[in-house]
């Protein structure tokens, strides 16, 4: 029972932007600011007192306004977020922050600084590389960070309180790294989309409230009965995936989801932030050096592919499904490196989609058939 009310409450909070968890702390006097990418420094914006909510398009429709200001070429997932806010449905939130990762994401800041009219808005330069001179580039970022929230919302960021944050966000990547240990079993208590529900509920509400949730959840799997009528365990790789329903049909087909490789899944919780010290110059070696890095840093190729071979075999991984949205540079170069790598040593199936991927669930589903019958083979 405890297992299904609060997976019930994570899945309600994957479908609406401003979730009742949202909703409750905006009732109570407190303030969202919104985030593009994880390598946005989530602790910075929670020290500020605030709640970092990631961006997301959860009841999307179409793109008919945004596409006056971007290009159709422009991936999906931008034009559907950036129609929502024109739209007005991120009145709620204090503050959008971005990190500068893409053309396509540079293209939503440009545009909803000028026509949105949220309060609060910041531009983060990210550097391509991960070396000693980029964390300190990136520390300088972070400070610039914490100085435009100071000033924008009249209060100190302390070291004490970032230490806090860290250690609250430390806990929800504790508590993440426990639910994926029970996806190591035979037969794992969850599946890879109630798991995706998860880790989409631990960007888009309180993170007290997450980790209280999550703790319930836990205790509630370890004494539950596992998932033993699948085909073969599988892999997700790629970038922003937010859709619990894109993996079950997947595990319709009788694969089961265990582990992946994704910014909204191990990339985000895989290591802690060290506490102690300067908490800025943590911070930046953490998002830049100690966490599994995306095809945004081009000098992370080798250890990428090797994070990936330790997760199949950690988990028991029978083949891997790479999924991007169409238009998406970084991940189109990636999943042909993987590919050619892989290919020797494991099933790989590479999957384009638009950020609304309904309407080529037929599609999807045959694909799937097909790769799972290759993986059984």
């Amino acid at each position: 029972m405890i297992k299904s009310q609060v997976l019930k409450e994570f899945t309600e909070t994957v479908k609406t932007l401003a979730s009742p968890a949202i909703r409750s702390w905006r009732e109570q006097g407190g303030k969202v600011v919104t985030y593009n990418c994880s390598y946005v420094p989530e602790e910075i914006i929670t020290a500020a007192g605030l709640v970092p909510l990631r961006m997301r398009a959860p009841g999307s429709t179409g793109t008919e306004l945004s596409d006056t200001y971007l290009s159709n070429i422009n991936c999906s997932f931008c034009r559907h977020v950036f129609n929502m806010a024109l739209r007005g449905d991120y009145e709620f939130i204090e503050g959008a922050v971005w990190a500068s990762t893409c053309d396509h994401s540079r293209r939503i800041f440009d545009n909803w600084k000028r026509k949105v009219g949220t309060p609060f808005t910041h531009m983060m330069s990210l550097p391509k590389k991960t070396t000693d001179v980029q964390v300190g580039w990136w520390r300088e970022e972070l400070a610039n960070l914490k100085e435009a929230l100071e000033k924008h919302l009249g209060v100190t960021i302390t070291d004490d309180k970032l230490q806090e944050a860290i250690k609250t966000h430390n806990e929800t990547r504790r508590l993440l790294r426990q639910l994926y240990e029970l996806r190591k079993k035979d037969a794992p208590p969850i599946t890879g989309a109630d798991a995706l529900a998860v880790m989409v509920a631990s960007t888009a509400m309180p993170k007290e409230r997450f980790n209280q949730m999550l703790k319930e959840l836990l205790e509630a799997l370890r004494g539950a009965e596992g998932i033993k009528d699948y085909r073969a365990r599988l892999m997700i790789v790629g970038g922003i995936l937010d859709a619990p329903d894109f993996i079950k049909v997947i595990e319709d087909e009788g694969g089961l989801v265990v582990t992946d490789s994704q910014c909204v899944g191990t990339r985000v919780f895989w290591t802690d932030v060290d506490v102690g010290g300067d908490p800025l110059t943590a911070l930046a070696r953490w998002y830049l050096q100690d966490k599994p890095q995306c095809p945004r840093m081009f000098d992370q190729t080798a250890n990428r592919s090797k994070f990936i071979r330790d997760m199949v075999k950690e988990f028991r991984v029978d083949g891997i499904i790479g999924e991007r949205l169409v238009f998406c540079d970084f991940w189109t170069v990636e999943h042909y490196l993987l590919r050619t790598e892989l290919k020797a040593e494991i099933p790989y199936i590479s999957l384009d989609r638009e950020y609304l991927w309904a309407g080529a669930m037929g599609q999807l589903r045959t694909r799937v058939q097909a790769f799972l019958e290759r993986v059984e083979r």
